[in-house]
């Protein structure tokens, strides 16, 4: 657990260790099936239709060819019929008709860095909220449900399944996490691995939710996320802390982790040079979204999540 302090005061509630700050209970988990079932996963433009209870633009197995059309604006290019293209002189796209229910997974980061905040709750707290809004609206639409929850010493994966007793287990699993702790800092080859293990579970046709701060993947993550979104529909849930994106005034601080305490200077150079880290991090999750099929959203940990996922998914 974190504390951030300037003199004697702490910046922030979230270390305050309750429900809903530094972890988080079954229970409160259950109550967002409301607000869960009010979100939308569908995505704004399409170029498949669908017979069940959504629309997708994503090809995948399961899906079975319908019609050409013109090609529109929007349109998946990896849908393009190529042939009636060249015969026509004029640029056609597939229509694609796809089975009733598709596998939505969350792939929920509790890595050290998770269990940080200074505003707000915890990251890893606002990661179990994501995954749990994400399960009930899945559930409600009658939707395949499947996760992989993952720190480096734990790595517990869910199958796909349909039903409310599939979010019943991803919430047991999530509640069970927020609790972890782990001692080893191998961030980023855990990442990795558990990036590598998604791919071998999603079946092509999937939407997956990437929830992470999504610090220290490294430079294979990049190759893995190309090969996941080939074939599937992928959204980077980016969460983060206000002191992740800008240093407080200038002042001395002291950080406390544990039973262990620093002191730090924030001057005008540092809060330059720490802002501009945390941009570049953003920036390259962002340039990730020139593969087809990838998207990117951000939610601070003192921000309205229910709100940030709102707008996210209606940007799609």
């Amino acid at each position: 657990m974190s504390l951030f302090e300037r003199s004697r005061n702490p910046v922030g509630s979230a270390t305050v260790d309750g429900d809903n700050l530094v972890h988080v209970s079954l229970a409160t988990l259950i109550a967002l099936r409301t607000a869960g079932e009010g979100l939308s996963l569908k995505a704004s433009r399409i170029a498949a239709r669908q017979s069940g209870n959504y629309l997708s633009r994503f090809k995948g197995r399961g899906m079975e060819f319908d019609e050409t059309r013109l090609y529109q604006p929007g349109d998946d290019v990896r849908t393009l019929d190529w042939r009636v293209t060249a015969r026509t002189g004029k640029p056609h796209t597939k229509l694609f008709r796809e089975e009733r229910e598709r596998a939505v997974l969350t792939w929920v980061d509790m890595r050290p860095s998770m269990f940080f905040a200074t505003r707000g709750a915890f990251k890893s707290v606002i990661a179990a909220r994501t995954a749990a809004l994400i399960g009930w609206r899945a559930n409600q639409q009658g939707d395949r449900l499947g996760s992989l929850v993952f720190n480096a010493d734990n790595h517990h994966e869910l199958r796909p399944k349909q039903g409310k007793s599939a979010v019943l287990k991803l919430l047991q699993q999530l509640s069970t996490a927020s609790h972890w702790h782990s001692q080893h800092n191998e961030q980023e080859a855990n990442a990795n691995n558990a990036l590598a293990r998604l791919r071998r579970v999603a079946k092509p046709g999937s939407l997956i939710f990437l929830i992470s701060d999504f610090r220290n993947l490294g430079p294979q993550a990049e190759s893995h996320l190309a090969q996941l979104s080939r074939h599937n529909d992928v959204v980077l849930f980016h969460i983060y802390d206000p002191l992740e994106q800008a240093l407080p005034k200038q002042g001395q601080y002291r950080v406390v982790w544990g039973q262990r305490s620093s002191v730090f200077s924030s001057s005008d150079a540092a809060q330059q040079t720490h802002h501009q880290q945390f941009e570049q991090h953003r920036q390259q999750l962002q340039q990730l979204c020139h593969f087809p099929g990838i998207h990117y959203l951000s939610c601070a940990t003192n921000d309205d999540l229910l709100q940030c996922l709102q707008q996210g998914l209606r940007a799609r």
